[in-house]
């Protein structure tokens, strides 16, 4: 082989060692941190596996002026074709993983200022007590004072020297966030790597 010749090889496989490898982490890891609702590794994920994945579309044209170097004929052997078609479809996938990230970042950065202000306007008191009606006052002074029971004058008797404790209430679990998203990004990153591996496996059995 010339230098030229071994010029292409290497570009051809730096692009796939320096750009495909890091996508193929990124997507791999981008459900887990979606769980975890970790928002800054997401968005370095996200931006991962957008430039990288822009990084990658330098295999191809490596690749194209490699087997055309080798032999003009090389073009039009069918498993060649096949590693070019699966190529391509694994970038459209890329492309649908990077927009699902996008969205998942959305969901977790939560709603805007205007919701939250909605949400935090105070709750309406109770209802003020109105007039007592006529007949209730009518029966409450045919029946006399009432003798307070023993219970009532116990309870109060406690209450003067106590406080009652304030009961917290258990924090509930956080709900689940841009689900969706991420099993849809786990599905289609595990179908981009599945293609990275049936290339790898063409090149190699063909070489």
């Amino acid at each position: 082989m010339s230098f030229t010749d071994r010029l292409v090889l290497w570009l051809h496989v730096g692009f796939v060692i320096f750009a495909i490898g890091p996508v193929a982490v990124a997507i791999s890891s981008t459900p887990r941190y979606i769980r975890k609702r970790d928002l800054p590794v997401v968005r370095y994920l996200r931006r991962i596996t957008t430039i990288f994945t822009i990084g990658s579309v330098g295999v191809l044209p490596a690749g194209i002026i490699l087997a055309r170097i080798g032999n003009a004929r090389d073009l039009g052997r069918p498993w060649l074709t096949a590693s070019m078609t699966l190529y391509v479809v694994a970038v459209v996938l890329l492309a649908l993983i990077i927009g699902d990230q996008r969205k998942a970042i959305r969901a977790l950065e939560g709603p805007g200022p205007g919701s939250q202000a909605a949400t935090a306007s105070p709750a309406a008191g109770p209802p003020a007590a109105g007039p007592a009606a006529p007949a209730d006052s009518a029966a409450a002074a045919a029946a006399g004072p009432a003798q307070p029971t023993t219970a009532t004058a116990a309870a109060a008797g406690a209450g003067a020297g106590t406080q009652p404790a304030a009961v917290t209430p258990a924090p509930a679990p956080a709900a689940p966030l841009a689900t969706v998203e991420r099993g849809r990004i786990a599905m289609l990153g595990a179908v981009v790597n599945l293609i990275w591996l049936i290339i790898l496996v063409l090149m190699i059995w063909n070489a």
